[in-house]
């Protein structure tokens, strides 16, 4: 008998792999009311419609069809065609079926690539503010995030002298997020281009162009794929998108991407080695919000625009708060330098965002998420995806939380 007292290990990995602060706070936040406390919730990225009824009919037809089977890797061949179409249409690029896959969400996409291709230390630029599972991620994979700021004077966009002076000739990925998650930032067209050729002169990097909330702009501006405006790029270029946004299929799990058909094939290897293909029938509701739902859409983006709207006249009566004008994406990215160093009317010291951010969870019952998890601080991430009414209370909230700052 081995007198020892042991118990079996973690992996090292598990060091400094931390839940996203996403998370954390919506998890906070439902344990503040499930103690009988009136809380909103402002924390998750998710849009607040049900799934549109043709995508949810398809799914059940499918069911009872028998289409229950284990589906292939790289997606059923009608979402392959559906999603080869989409990306055809409305971005302008072509696509072979071997260059497109689907998978449980855009967020496997991520981990497939960048387990298909990350040695240890090769490092990857992230954009900051940037979502929170970008670096995460690379940390994860024996990568290391690098970021570069993009600025609330620039509008947080990415500008092309900040990225040359990060790109070495280790960089190995840099991730490209418009419209943006966590600001609803849109780059702009000639930005693009000048980040196109400054990776001309870096042709070992690979590029992940997160493409996920491309429907949701706003004010006339467009979406720009790089792949289109950089074709001489393209075999280096993942296109990333899903339904989850779009679509208000968060639930169903369906990413999809086109890319260059050798970074496809080894990410495939991967997928069939851990989570084989998303769900059948999740992929026959894609299939169908691919065909057929763009009124549903439509619908949704002028309830989107409208809030944000309304987010943005609230923040801009705070005192001490700027707000920067969404164009994008369903957040507003608030940056409260002027609460700094203030004192709220429960008695926190508010030192940093993530101080704000529990003191007005504790005290007003709103759930935001502080910008220190998104790489640029100090600024909140609100996410806008909630009832009118919802989002009116919780402006108010968070007004009376500020106006009360001493």
């Amino acid at each position: 008998m081995n007198p020892l007292k042991t118990e079996p290990s973690l992996s090292l990995k598990m060091e400094g792999f931390e839940t996203p602060a996403t998370i954390a706070m919506s998890m906070r936040a439902r344990e503040l009311a499930a103690q009988g406390n009136d809380v909103i919730s402002l924390a998750l990225g998710q849009p607040d419609f049900f799934t549109p009824r043709m995508a949810c009919d398809a799914a059940y037809e499918a069911a009872l069809d028998g289409k229950t089977k284990y589906p292939p890797i790289d997606g059923v061949l009608s979402l392959k065609q559906a999603v080869q179409k989409k990306f055809k249409q409305e971005n302008g690029l072509e696509y072979a079926l071997d260059e497109i896959m689907v998978a449980n969400g855009a967020k496997q996409i991520l981990f497939n690539a960048f387990m298909a291709t990350l040695n240890e230390g090769d490092e990857v630029v992230v954009p900051a503010p940037y979502w929170t599972s970008y670096p995460i991620m690379a940390r994860f994979l024996g990568g290391k995030p690098v970021d570069v700021i993009c600025a609330e004077e620039n509008n947080f966009s990415l500008k092309a002298v900040d990225l040359r002076k990060v790109l070495t000739n280790k960089t190995k990925w840099l991730i490209i997020n418009s419209p943006s998650n966590p600001t609803g930032a849109v780059w702009s067209r000639q930005d693009l281009l000048e980040i196109a050729e400054v990776l001309r002169d870096f042709p070992q990097v690979w590029i992940f162009a997160d493409e996920i909330y491309e429907h949701l702009v706003f004010d006339g501006q467009e979406h720009y794929s790089l792949a289109v405006l950089a074709p001489d790029l393209k075999d280096r270029i993942l296109t990333v998108n899903g339904a989850s946004k779009t679509y208000a299929m968060p639930g169903w799990r369906v990413g999809y991407v086109g890319g260059p058909k050798r970074l496809i094939k080894a990410m495939l290897k991967i997928q069939s080695n851990s989570t084989s293909g998303a769900s059948s029938i999740s992929q026959a509701a894609a299939t169908a919000a691919l065909h057929h739902c763009d009124n549903d859409v439509a619908e949704m983006k002028e309830a989107y625009d409208r809030r944000r709207k309304m987010m943005k006249e609230a923040f801009s009566k705070m005192s001490g708060v700027t707000c920067a004008v969404p164009q994008g994406a369903f957040y507003v990215y608030p940056g409260i330098e002027g609460c700094i160093g203030k004192t709220s009317a429960g008695g926190r010291k508010i030192e940093n965002d993530q101080d704000f951010a529990e003191a007005l969870l504790e005290e007003q019952h709103v759930a935001v998420v502080p910008g220190h998890a998104f790489g640029l601080s100090p600024y909140l991430r609100i996410s806008y995806a909630a009832d009118d009414k919802v989002l009116e209370k919780a402006c108010k909230r968070i007004a009376q939380f500020v106006e009360r700052l001493q």
